[in-house]
């Protein structure tokens, strides 16, 4: 081989000289073989690398045959039985406590893995059902795919609520082979539990109260009964009781047929929170309203007496040999307006609502207009569902139900809580929480730390505090109708009412109301019994005072009281 120098002239350069290693070129070491001359790859070693290949693409050759024309057809039925689906996962719901941190409502593992999500626990307190109410599960189909993928509140505060109870579901991509065995999941989007609720109630104190009233209701044989305790200046509900009330975790579980039919066949109404969602003819708890309106209006002095004989009688311009009684309940004799309030005077009342001899009277126009002042006939506000508004009697009601025309003996009637009147016992709870306060009118409400709306009545203190003395008389005064309320530790301030009902005035509903310290007044409570026979003995102010004897020992704060050494 030739090649050209700088100066043009070629020099011999042989073949083997090329291969050469360089590098080490004066001194060749023959031990590490420097200076090999390299050998190119025979035919033989190409040929042997070719034919491997040639026998592996074959291989594949045949098994893409085999895949793809031998055994195509089960093959894509296996394919296509081959899923990936996108899989709801439920949020857990939030966790309901009572205001001390008590779970009232929690989530649990189905131990009978009937569901993929989790179940809904309540707590075992009695008489909690109604408030806290229950859920119904998320649904699917005969397929095994959801209809509904919540959990839906029913009732109670898991309805009222379920808003913030409701969690955000997530989603899973699940990965399933032809047998339907899962063998990839993947979770997209992860579930997101619902808020947790507390409520300003005291479940322990709920309960007592639940007790006591299903044990007086056997006593003396009442239908049903319900009690509620307020903080008068925020309207936060400490205790709630409504009796009879159900098992929540039976009706979210659905299973025990047998128990959910005797609910539903109940004549007692064990799904009804009568405390919000019962209207009750409401007796004599309704005089105080009445008092204050006739000594706001100058109707009557709070000092002025009226002797009570046990009735009135109003002449009848039909049958004049036939004159109208109205009746007391006993004669009381002389009283003055705060007597009237203790002794709870029909006659009383009588006077000055519609009017006699020389006493004028109010007139049912100008009630009306006191008693919406109060709250009644209006929907208190309370954040719970089924709040019923009940009734006030009035001329234009009366027309309109029965088409006929007001007299005065309905007015005589509607002064003592009679005739056409329904109220819930929240809102007497409430009205009387406007007396405590000095006027102001309350929303009621059912979660820790709230603070209801509030509105002004513009009471006059001065005229309020007569009604206020009248109450604390009946609990102090020889001949008050609330005298198992008095104690020594706690001054407590009441009225009570009795309403007759039934045909015949064969049943009576049995009422107390009032509030708690007398001199500092914190919250206001009712309680009510239903439809008790009129020759039962045991009242609805010996059962409050019950439940007042259990909180002096356990639940001291309530009434003011220091903890007991």
């Amino acid at each position: 081989m030739w090649f050209l120098n700088r100066k043009k002239n070629y020099v011999e350069v042989s073949f083997e000289e090329i291969l050469l290693d360089s590098s080490n070129l004066p001194a060749f070491n023959q031990g590490r073989m420097e200076g090999r001359i390299e050998l190119p790859i025979t035919r033989r070693n190409i040929y042997y690398v070719g034919t491997f290949f040639v026998i592996v693409a074959l291989l594949f050759l045949v098994k893409l045959f085999t895949l793809q024309v031998v055994a195509g057809d089960e093959y894509l039925k296996i394919s296509e039985n081959n899923s990936i689906d996108k899989n709801v996962i439920i949020a857990e719901r939030g966790v309901i406590y009572d205001r001390n941190g008590e779970m009232l409502a929690w989530n649990a593992q189905d131990k009978k893995h009937k569901f993929s999500f989790p179940m809904r626990a309540y707590s075992d307190r009695d008489g909690l059902g109604q408030l806290v109410g229950y859920v119904s599960y998320p649904q699917k189909d005969a397929k095994g795919f959801y209809y509904r993928t919540e959990y839906e509140g029913i009732s109670g505060v898991e309805s009222s609520f379920n808003d913030l109870l409701q969690g955000q579901n997530g989603n899973q991509v699940l990965e399933e082979n032809a047998l339907g065995e899962v063998i990839g999941e993947h979770i997209v989007n992860p579930p997101q539990a619902g808020e947790a609720v507390t409520l300003s109630l005291d479940a322990e104190l709920s309960e007592v109260m639940f007790d006591i009233i299903a044990t007086s209701t056997a006593q003396a044989n009442f239908r049903s009964g319900a009690g509620a305790i307020m903080d008068i200046h925020t309207g936060e509900i400490i205790a709630l009781a409504s009796f009879p009330s159900y098992d929540p975790e039976v009706m979210a579980d659905g299973q025990d047929s047998d128990l959910i039919a005797s609910y539903n066949n109940d004549d007692r109404y064990p799904f009804l929170n009568k405390v919000l969602g019962g209207v009750y003819t409401p007796g004599s708890v309704m005089k105080p309203f009445l008092a204050y309106a006739a000594l706001k209006e100058g109707i009557i002095s709070p000092d002025k007496v009226i002797v009570s004989t046990g009735e009135i009688l109003v002449p009848n311009i039909y049958h004049p040999s036939n004159p109208t009684r109205f009746r007391d309940w006993r004669a009381h004799g002389k009283m003055t307006m705060r007597e009237a309030i203790a002794f709870s005077s029909n006659v009383y009342f009588y006077y000055i609502s519609g009017g006699y001899r020389d006493q004028p009277g109010l007139g049912i126009t100008k009630m009306d207009e006191y008693y919406d002042l109060f709250g009644f006939g209006q929907p208190t506000g309370i954040n719970l569902d089924n709040e019923q508004i009940g009734t006030v009697p009035s001329p234009a009601w009366k027309q309109e139900n029965f088409n006929d025309d007001w007299r005065l003996g309905d007015t005589y009637l509607t002064s003592i809580g009679q005739f056409g009147w329904q109220v819930t016992p929240l809102q007497i709870l409430r009205a009387y929480a406007a007396i405590a306060n000095g006027g102001t009118l309350v929303t009621p409400q059912i979660l820790y730390g709230a603070e209801g709306d509030t509105k002004d009545l513009n009471l006059d203190q001065d005229k309020l505090r007569v009604v206020k003395e009248g109450m604390r008389m009946t609990v102090n005064y020889p001949g008050g109708t609330a005298r198992p309320l008095e104690r020594k530790d706690v001054a407590i301030a009441a009225k009570s009412g009795t309403a007759e009902i039934g045909a015949g005035n064969a049943y009576v509903n049995s009422w107390v109301a009032g509030y708690f310290p007398y001199e500092e007044p914190k919250y206001s409570y009712v309680l009510m019994m239903d439809k008790a026979p009129r020759s039962n003995a045991l009242g609805a102010t010996r059962i409050m005072g019950d439940v007042v004897e259990w909180m002096s020992v356990n639940k001291r704060e309530y009434l003011g009281l220091p903890p007991l050494e």
